[in-house]
């Protein structure tokens, strides 16, 4: 008997779940993730469910990856540095499509080339300044990312300057006409710097993922979930990590339709950093049209249609500083509980929170915990601020009281953590969890302490934010649920499509929809709610989603192994590869296929239509074999746009797209 194994490495857990076939799960595992060493989250999770298996490592047949961290990286604005060479490109450019602000104050180089919407050459390629770029490269610069304009019709300066890269600096090159098909070159050039920021990120999680793997005698081939839901092999992922973003959700939408068999739903998945939302049609995966959103950025990535918002169980708790009443809001960064440091170094923080809840006044750090994450980098490219602090934190737990000294160091600890050096802890919904009884993981004592101290603040009418370690509790609970409805309902009403003026965001927290999800009867009499199931998937959701649909008026669907619908989603997905291309007419009689090597002309539209379908069908059909499927299946569409002009048909353009798809190959 083969089994397949699946493993979700997401913020805070690592999930392992062996199937027997596709039919039956066997066992399921969770692990912390380890974010020091990936792989020793791994290799806990998948050694715990083969122990509760009982089958021999060898008879795992096929393992599969799906991960939040690409996503978590986007949200939390981490990864490394990069460099972006835009060829063809004006600097108002990089103003478009969010490019400035993924690039932040990485280097960039406006060089001269390009191409036109034809295909054919703009501009020569400015070798020389592309060469002295290069040569003067910034050393902290990890890898590069190279767009050109109109690639996707001629990809030529975009292979050379990759060359050139490959040649000078030696570093990872991401080339934007490998990611998407799709004209709109600033927002290409978006996706290939992301792609770029990623590459060291999911290398090193794949590359100790196969290590743990190896350690425990699991040699099947590994694979990895795109953001779509469809499976790619482990090098495909580590040279466009980019569609590994949403891989964990689009897993667990996967996941959600096997496990429940819904045919319409929506899915909410929460996890320690994120909730994700996306939808299920006619049982598969609603995709995204217009690429991954993710945080403030939308990709060219093709990937399921998710909205992803920083909420999940261990979201940072803030205070509301406007108005006299207080309050709280969650996310979107994530911190470590407080119940869970606790738990890892009792030492480093029980003593300290009793201290801070003795003290007369509450202090703004109180409850709050740092420590060095980052081994080997931390000592790369940091400033002198930084670096004290780095050593000022060592090897320990350390409370952020004594980090940080004084007000400036508050910026420069920001920085720390969103590089990934520093992990910091505080108060978080798991711990508020821990405190009302609902959750039993970590160190209870530890978050009644920590949520005792923030209680204590004050609001702006002098009042404490709460009287009580349960009503501060309570009070975050209930903007977990709060915040929680409001995106389902966002997502709800963005399926309505353009039926009503105002836009989703407005929508879902409307007064008028509050009135009617508390059904108020006064003059008026207002009912209100969700008309489609929603599945709650991630260990948390039993927790916290009763709550959720109950405010909605909706049916909440909490299937067994829902904590471990990533995992599951990941083992049984297909291999299926995309692939688009696009026939232009430059001039009349002419038809211009734009293939991977070049343009090529025909004189009937026809052939040229032929000549495209033919090697896209070639192209994911190899692909898609090469990755590993069996019984491939591969289909075509044709969207050939005419015009009517005096009474004639012209062809104004038309576009081609290919889908392959395959069950992984078991190993026997």
């Amino acid at each position: 008997m083969t089994f397949n194994l699946g493993v979700d490495t997401g913020g805070t857990y690592t999930d392992a779940v062996i199937l027997r076939g596709e039919d039956e799960v066997v066992a399921s595992a969770k692990a912390l993730t380890t974010r020091h060493d990936l792989a020793e989250g791994i290799k806990e999770a998948v050694q715990s469910a083969l122990a509760q298996a009982e089958i021999d490592p060898a008879s795992v047949g096929l393992a599969s990856l799906s991960t939040t961290l690409a996503t978590n990286a986007l949200v939390e604005d981490q990864g490394a540095r990069v460099a972006l060479i835009a060829i063809g490109f004006a600097e108002n450019d990089l103003e478009r499509a969010g490019l400035s602000k993924a690039v932040k104050d990485d280097p960039v180089l406006l060089l001269r080339g390009g191409h036109n919407h034809a295909g054919t050459e703009a501009a020569p390629l400015d070798e020389d300044a592309l060469e002295a770029f290069l040569n003067t490269l910034d050393p902290g610069v990890t890898a590069i990312a190279v767009a050109a304009r109109f690639a996707t019709r001629n990809p030529a300066h975009e292979i050379s300057a990759a060359e050139k890269v490959a040649e000078i600096a030696g570093l990872p090159v991401t080339t934007s006409h490998t990611l998407s098909a799709k004209l709109n070159g600033p927002k290409r050039a978006l996706t290939a710097v992301l792609n770029a920021r990623l590459v060291g990120m999911i290398d090193c999680l794949i590359g100790r993922a196969q290590d743990a793997l190896l350690d425990l005698s699991v040699t099947a081939p590994l694979m990895v979930v795109r953001g779509d839901g469809a499976l790619m092999t482990a090098s495909e992922a580590q040279q466009r990590p980019i569609e590994t973003i949403l891989s964990g959700p689009a897993a667990s939408v996967v996941g959600a339709h096997w496990l429940t068999g819904v045919d319409t739903a929506l899915v909410s998945d929460i996890g320690g950093t994120t909730t994700d939302i996306a939808l299920v049609r006619n049982g598969r995966p609603a995709i995204d049209p217009d690429g991954a959103q993710v945080g403030s950025f939308r990709t060219m990535v093709e990937a399921v249609a998710m909205r992803t918002s920083g909420l999940g169980g261990d979201s940072q708790v803030h205070l509301l500083d406007k108005g006299l009443s207080g309050g709280v809001r969650l996310g979107p960064k994530r911190v470590l509980p407080v119940s869970l440091m606790a738990s890892l170094a009792p030492d480093s923080v029980l003593p300290v929170l009793e201290q801070q809840a003795q003290s007369g006044t509450p202090g703004d750090h109180d409850g709050r915990f740092v420590r060095c994450v980052g081994g080997a980098m931390a000592g790369h490219g940091l400033e002198a601020r930084e670096a004290q602090l780095m050593e000022r934190i060592g090897s320990g737990v350390r409370p952020v009281s004594t980090v940080v000294q004084k007000r400036m160091e508050s910026s420069a600890l920001t920085r720390l953590i969103d590089r990934g050096l520093v992990q910091v802890s505080g108060v978080s919904p798991s711990d508020a969890a821990h405190v009302l009884g609902l959750l039993d993981a970590w160190d209870g004592a530890a978050a009644r302490l920590a949520l005792i101290n923030l209680a204590r603040r004050r609001r702006r009418d002098g009042e404490v934010l709460a009287p009580s370690a349960e009503a501060m509790a309570q009070i975050i609970i209930d903007q977990l649920t709060r915040q929680t409805v409001d995106t389902l309902l966002e997502a709800a009403f963005t399926e309505e499509g353009e039926r009503f003026e105002e836009s989703p965001n407005v929508l879902a927290r409307h007064e008028l929809l509050r009135a009617g999800l508390s059904g108020h009867s006064g003059f008026i009499a207002l009912q209100a709610r969700l008309n489609v199931d929603v599945v709650g998937l991630g260990a948390s959701a039993p927790t916290y989603y009763p709550a959720v649909g109950e405010r909605l008026g909706c049916r909440m669907l909490l299937p067994e192994h829902a904590g471990v619908a990533n995992a599951i989603g990941a083992v049984v997905g297909r291999i299926t590869l995309r692939r688009s291309g696009t026939i232009t007419s430059p001039s009349d009689g002419y038809y211009r296929a734009h293939l991977e090597a070049g343009p090529e002309d025909f004189e009937t539209a026809e052939a040229a239509l032929d000549r495209l379908e033919t090697a896209l069908r070639e192209d994911a059909f190899n692909a898609v074999r090469e990755a590993g499927a069996v019984g491939i299946q591969v289909s075509a569409h044709r969207d050939v746009r005419t015009a009517e002009v005096e009474g004639r048909s012209m062809f104004i353009e038309a576009e081609i797209a290919v889908e392959a798809s395959g069950r992984p190959r078991v190993a026997v």
